[in-house]
């Protein structure tokens, strides 16, 4: 397998995992292999070290409950304010606008309808070979993006200032908008650190 990306935009950058639950560890090494500096967060004095932050796959509501078992959901809300986020499959049911099936709380980082469970609750797991939009292409580097979908959400609606940066069978699953980004599959499963680049470059020192 082929791994893509050129590791340049992650030099000097500490990049945080939001690392109650889920899969951090394999974003930790996502991060690493794009150049970066990963640094799992618990904590709000934490979260103040880092110049970018993940929100990584796992159980939406359960992420809730620890976030605010943690006191971390305003600090959560004040560094997005200011620094780039990401959220993946879980992360990115959290950083939407609206969520259904059913619906629960979210911090509206991005003007998106997700749908949870969309694939049914019996799903396990698929690979897909996307086709990414030329924006992504210009901006991390072009080839085909495998994307690893594990009970994954939907995004059912984008809004105005939304830009789809790939999609699979029809609905976005790779989307920015401003500083942050949302993937509704895995990107940190796989070698190809390309979507963790393009995260990376939108920390700048206008940000940190």
């Amino acid at each position: 397998m082929k791994t893509h990306g050129v590791k340049t935009h992650g030099v000097n950058k500490r990049v945080g995992i939001l690392a109650l639950q889920g899969d951090f560890e394999a974003h930790a090494q996502a991060l690493a292999r794009a150049g970066a500096e990963p640094v799992l967060v618990r904590t709000a004095a934490g979260m103040e070290t880092v110049d970018g932050l993940i929100i990584p796959g796992g159980e939406s509501t359960t992420m809730l409950k620890l976030l605010e078992l943690m006191d971390l959901k305003e600090a959560l809300r004040r560094f997005a304010a200011r620094r780039p986020v990401f959220g993946t499959c879980a992360g990115a049911i959290l950083l939407a606008a609206e969520v259904r099936n059913p619906a629960q709380e979210c911090f509206a980082l991005l003007d998106l309808t997700v749908e949870r469970n969309a694939y049914g609750r019996q799903i396990a797991s698929s690979i897909a070979q996307l086709e990414p939009a030329a924006a992504f292409e210009q901006r991390a580097g072009a080839g085909t993006l495998e994307a690893v979908f594990i009970r994954a959400p939907i995004i059912r609606r984008t809004g105005p200032e939304v830009h789809v940066l790939a999609e699979y069978k029809g609905n976005p699953v790779l989307v920015e908008q401003g500083r942050h980004v949302v993937a509704t599959f895995h990107p940190e499963l796989t070698q190809d650190s390309r979507v963790h680049e393009l995260f990376l470059a939108k920390i700048s020192p206008e940000t940190i």
